[in-house]
């Protein structure tokens, strides 16, 4: 049990003041918290930002991300209509803002924070986010993880047993995806994005290849029956996600085979490669042109270390 009260009830005031002027030209107030039930006792919550998975358990609730700071009473009214148990864990699937940013107003003497190791690294520091030309200030401390794993932990909780994976360098660096297996439900994070193209945050070392290696992870855990949780997007299942990875890699193939012949980055936009995909997956804020400067970068990156490897093995 944690007993440091009064100075987290502190901190949680210091950092909504700090926070007031970063949300001020962004109207949450029309938002709605929208619930929906995909199993007795997991639920999903869709507002601004990253889906909430929200687990309800007889002595407790486990909720996974917490979305934008100003929406936390939404959300918390949200969890009070499905229990009025105390929060006890609330898993993170990466750092970014729209997954952590009500942290600070959840976090309290019952709960604790959980996320992979990388995420507590870059909530604890400034983080410059290139796609976006800008700083991201390091969280405060009262919203950072306070348990953290490397590769996968187990939490038993509700009856359930909730395990943890860390995927490498797909969305992020510190991605995790939750599977709890006795409801046979999937909570991808953002390395699923349901029916639009992938946001990768390269300058976070998510990657085109880890991304689809997370893709692959989860479709191994998925069976026809799996409730799959996007980051994104609607609730979906295994059959939708196998129609995403074929997107991604699809277009991941035409970029890499585009770049073997030399083009450059400006001549393969104006190729317009994946037309056939821009009109409905293009539709969210990466559209077709994003995505293939997301895909030359990380894979010019990528193709440039594998053959320094080459050289220096040849020079071996």
């Amino acid at each position: 049990m944690k007993v440091f009260l009064p100075i987290k009830s502190i901190l949680i005031v210091a950092c909504c003041l700090l926070t007031t002027g970063v949300f001020a030209q962004r109207d949450f107030s029309k938002i709605e918290i929208i619930t929906e039930k995909v199993t007795e006792n997991i639920y999903m919550l869709k507002g601004s930002g990253g889906n909430i998975g929200i687990c309800i358990g007889e002595k407790g609730v486990l909720m996974i991300d917490s979305q934008f700071a100003p929406l936390s009473d939404k959300i918390k009214a949200a969890i009070k209509k499905l229990s009025d148990q105390p929060i006890h864990y609330l898993v993170n699937t990466h750092w970014h803002g729209d997954h952590t940013g009500g942290n600070k107003n959840f976090n309290n003497d019952q709960m604790l924070l959980v996320a992979h190791d990388n995420v507590y690294k870059r909530m604890s520091k400034d983080n410059l986010v290139k796609a976006f030309s800008r700083t991201v200030p390091a969280a405060p401390e009262i919203a950072q993880p306070e348990i953290t794993f490397n590769d996968k932990m187990t939490l038993r909780f509700g009856g359930e047993a909730v395990m943890i994976f860390h995927v490498d360098n797909a969305h992020t660096d510190g991605d995790a995806i939750v599977y709890f297996a006795n409801s046979n439900v999937l909570h991808m994070g953002d390395t699923y994005f349901n029916g639009r193209y992938p946001y990768i945050d390269l300058s976070s070392g998510g990657s085109v290849d880890g991304l689809l290696n997370a893709i692959n992870t989860a479709i191994m855990i998925a069976d026809e029956n799996t409730k799959i949780i996007p980051g994104h997007g609607e609730l979906s299942n295994k059959k939708e996600l196998l129609k995403y990875r074929e997107v991604v890699l699809t277009v991941r193939d035409r970029v890499k085979v585009a770049i073997k012949e030399g083009k450059s980055l400006e001549a393969i936009k104006a190729a317009k490669l994946n037309a056939d995909y821009d009109e409905g997956w293009g539709s969210g804020f990466i559209n077709g042109e994003r995505i293939v400067d997301i895909m030359y970068t990380s894979l010019t990156t990528e193709m440039g270390m594998e053959k320094k490897e080459e050289k220096e093995e040849k020079e071996k």
